[in-house]
Formats: C-alpha cells, structure tokens, sequence
C-alpha cells in the first residue's frame, strides 16, 4: 500500500504518468511442476502456455500476451491494459466488459500504453508503416478480462529480430510510462528482483522469424516453493486496495492449478 502511495507521489511530481507495480506469493508445491501446467491448461487456456524445466527452476506459464511476432518483415505487438474480475453470469460478466470499456480511467491508460507500444516499435520499422489494426477489444479468461489492441508495422531493413529486441523490451504495458524512469521507481520500491516475471518466453528460428510473449501469469518453482507475481498499473487516482485486489486476481488461475494438481496427487497416492 505505501509503494502505492510512493508512486502517486512521483505521478504528482511529474516523473512518470504510470507505474506498473507488482507483488509475489510464494507457496510450498506438494506435486510435480508439471501437473500444475497440465491444469493450467484445462482451467485457463491462453495464446502463449509454456513449460520449460531447466537444472535451476520449473516454470508454469499460461501468458495471455504477445510482446512481438516477426513473421518475415513483419512485426506485430498485442498490448494489454485495463482489467475487470470476471462475472458469476453470462448477463454480469457482459456488463462487466461493458463497463471495462467505457472507463474513463482504464481508456486512457490503455491509449497511453499503445502509444508506448507504438513508438517503441516504430524505432524499427519503415516510417508510416505502424499503424493500430484492433482497438481496445475485451478477451477473457477464466478470471479476469483484459482491454486488448493490435499494433503492426514492417521492419526496416537494416534492422534484425535481436534490434527488435532490443527496441521492445521489457514490455510498456509492465513497466509503465516513460519506461526507463518507471523501471528505476520499480528497482526502488518492489522487496524482490523480477527475475523471469514480466521477462519473456519464445522462440527464433534460422530465418530470423521470432514470437516472444510477456512472462506474466507465469509461476517459477524453486526448491519446493511457487513463486507466482502479478501487477497493477498504478495512475494518480488508484485505489491501493483494488489494485491489491487485482493482483491477486490475476494470480488466481495458477494457484487454482497448483491446488487441483496437488489435490489430484493426493488422490493418486491414495489409490
């Protein structure tokens, strides 16, 4: 709560427009990794599911968003920004996606975030190319739902995907805005390093045609403890305790696999 309060004094000094801020859990796993991601994928399909298990850590990821694609010389981002808890109905969770949309408040942060996304990608792209082809849709998942747009443009030629890189990342719509000033707020006041959260997971081949997601929604497993972090894009006017709230929202899903996967174990053993 008082990083909150700490960021919304920086807004108000004029040193940053918004600041994504986030918090971690840590939960002792009583089942394999990659049950939970087995779950996961039942529970909560997204675009960008990942297991990857390396000496160190296991990591669960069910990212619902794509920091850039290359497809040839074309690049294309998905930024997210606005987020709404699902609803218990068909008639409430429409009303809650309507009501996404028409704020005031989560438009413009979204619009300031695609205009982030924007000029970042149009460091590498042919002038006059970038251009917005869907503009804030709503896609849901199993526990929340998103405000969503499509951002494209053509690569210039004397760029590369490792340019590419280089121009997009880390993500705007996790970092906040301007982005190098939110990250140095971020390294202040979060307790814990990042380490692969709101990193990326993906893939380049020989041809140089890359898809690379935001590592979010994302748990690591180290030394029988999950690690699972989750953010919130803090403006002047954010209420601590919703943004709290949020983030436990989205972090509801992979503690909801990790719960039937343990629960799933148990039962097993039993037999």
């Amino acid at each position: 709560m008082e990083a909150v309060r700490r960021v919304q004094h920086y807004i108000a000094a004029g040193d940053v427009f918004q600041v994504n801020l986030s918090v971690r859990q840590s939960r002792p796993l009583l089942t394999h990794p990659f049950a939970v991601y087995k779950q996961l994928r039942t529970i909560n399909p997204s675009p960008y599911m990942a297991y990857v298990h390396t000496p160190e850590c296991q990591i669960v990821s069910g990212s619902p968003e794509l920091l850039v694609r290359k497809q040839g010389e074309r690049l294309e981002t998905r930024p997210i920004a606005g987020t709404r808890s699902r609803g218990r109905t068909e008639a409430e969770d429409g009303q809650i996606a309507r009501q996404l949309l028409a704020s005031e408040k989560e438009r413009a942060e979204h619009a300031m975030l695609v205009d982030l996304e924007r000029n970042d990608l149009g460091r590498v792209c042919v002038y006059g190319t970038v251009r917005v082809d869907e503009w804030m849709t709503v896609e849901k998942y199993s526990h929340v739902m998103h405000i969503v747009s499509h951002v494209s443009g053509i690569m210039a030629p004397e760029h590369d995907a490792f340019s590419v890189i280089r121009a997009m990342f880390p993500g705007g719509t996790i970092t906040g805005a301007p982005k190098v000033r939110t990250m140095e707020i971020i390294e202040e006041l979060e307790p814990v390093r990042r380490g692969l959260y709101t990193g990326s997971i993906g893939w380049i081949d020989f041809q140089g045609n890359m898809e690379l997601n935001i590592a979010i929604r994302t748990m690591v497993v180290k030394n029988g403890l999950a690690h699972v972090q989750a953010g919130a894009g803090i403006v002047i006017d954010s209420n601590p305790e919703h943004e709290y709230k949020e983030c436990l929202k989205k972090a509801a899903a992979l503690w909801k696999a990790k719960e039937l996967s343990e629960a799933e174990t148990l039962f097993q053993s039993m037999r």
